[in-house]
């Protein structure tokens, strides 16, 4: 395993492969189901081989993620590991909700403190909200008192959210999805470069895009890879491409069977920053064009569309319907629509085809036509 540190905390390896705990092993069709028997040896086998950054969150398998993480980590793994864990700032609504949820928090994981504690998926509308209610403050206190040890903030909105975020506190770490597709995606490649400039230390999530850059390579793509000679699977090239960047200190893995767990340390035993050649990365910037030409909404998730009415996430879909025409993905993407914004009313069918969201796109997307098909493919 190899080892990074966050620019703050220079004291501190932390192992380039971070265990994700949001797609854990289960038993039977609901997400809280977890196999606990299974997603224990999974998590334990990782830090035995020197995984040491955990990652969960509120809401993750149905509330039932946290608890289980306090449970596997008993036996003396907990005192092996840096645990982090996030606020569900969208279910934030009066300042007393902060202390609220970090103690429930610390009681589910069963521990005195949180090592990393972050404001979960932050964008430029719950920023707001964080700093109304007065978000940064318990910050301060609860790192005061020793509830958490390092403050950071998982990200997903537009670059300019991004930049204003970063400049509000002082952050110690932030996460953002990053992958080889995902340059110009929410913070992307910029938001790397800026959170390392202001000393921001960066967490990658979703670096194989939920599994679709490793598995089901369209034909044209493992020709592309082919063409670099070298035997690595398409998982080990995206994971190659996010370890390339010496600005990310880890990257979070939801590895929930052993043969990913055990390609993804093989990889982490071998990736450093700066590694891969020109000609892999015009390959992998090759992948990455034949992925980003499938797209069928031209919806850079400004977010200028918000907030819908009705409630719509329509980033949220767009970004759905793109990324089951990029890889072919209709089914699982239909089951993740269908769970995560259906579930929610905030699907496109929640749509009154008031109109106001159009003249707001910079894109000049017709959102209320679009939003209809969307509905139509994924629901």
């Amino acid at each position: 395993m190899r080892y990074r540190s966050f620019p703050k905390i220079p004291g501190l390896p932390i192992s380039i492969l971070g265990f994700g705990c949001m797609r854990l092993p289960v038993l039977h069709g609901g997400p809280a189901g977890i196999d606990e028997t299974r997603a224990t040896r999974l998590l334990r086998d990782a830090i035995d081989a020197g995984v040491n950054y955990v990652d969960t969150a509120y809401p993750y398998h149905g509330g039932q993620s946290e608890p289980f993480v306090g449970r596997a980590l008993k036996d003396g793994y907990r005192q092996r590991v840096q645990l982090a864990t996030k606020c569900p700032t969208f279910l934030v609504n009066a300042e007393g909700d902060w202390e609220r949820f970090l103690d429930e928090q610390l009681r589910r994981l069963d521990t005195d403190k949180v090592d990393f504690y972050l404001l979960h998926a932050l964008n430029g509308e719950r920023w707001e909200t964080v700093k109304r209610l007065g978000g940064l403050r318990a910050l301060d206190r609860a790192r005061g008192d020793g509830r958490i040890t390092h403050a950071g903030f998982s990200f997903h909105g537009s670059p300019d959210a991004f930049a204003e975020v970063l400049e509000g506190y002082d952050w110690e770490f932030c996460q953002i999805q990053f992958n080889l597709l995902d340059v110009d995606f929410q913070a992307g490649l910029a938001g790397l470069r800026l959170a390392t400039s202001r000393g921001v230390g960066v967490i990658a999530m979703e670096p194989l895009r939920g599994g679709l850059l490793a598995a089901n390579q369209p034909e044209p793509v493992r020709g592309i890879w082919a063409r670099g000679g070298k035997p690595w699977s398409p998982a080990e090239w995206a994971w190659r491409w996010v370890w390339n960047h010496a600005e990310v200190v880890t990257a979070l893995s939801g590895m929930n069977a052993e043969d990913q767990l055990r390609e993804n340390l093989a990889v982490a035993d071998l990736a450093s920053p700066g590694a891969l050649s020109e000609e892999e990365l015009t390959l992998a910037g090759e992948v990455r064009r034949y992925y980003l030409e499938r797209i069928k909404v031209p919806c850079t998730t400004c977010g200028y569309c918000l907030p819908c009415p009705s409630g719509v996430l329509i980033p949220d879909v767009f970004s759905m319907v793109n990324t089951a025409a990029m890889f072919d993905s209709r089914t699982t993407t239909s089951q993740l629509y269908k769970a995560i914004l259906i579930s929610r009313g905030q699907a496109a069918d929640a749509c009154i085809e008031c109109g106001d969201c159009e003249p707001k796109c910079p894109q000049s997307i017709p959102i209320r036509d679009v939003l209809r098909e969307a509905h139509e493919l994924l629901g």
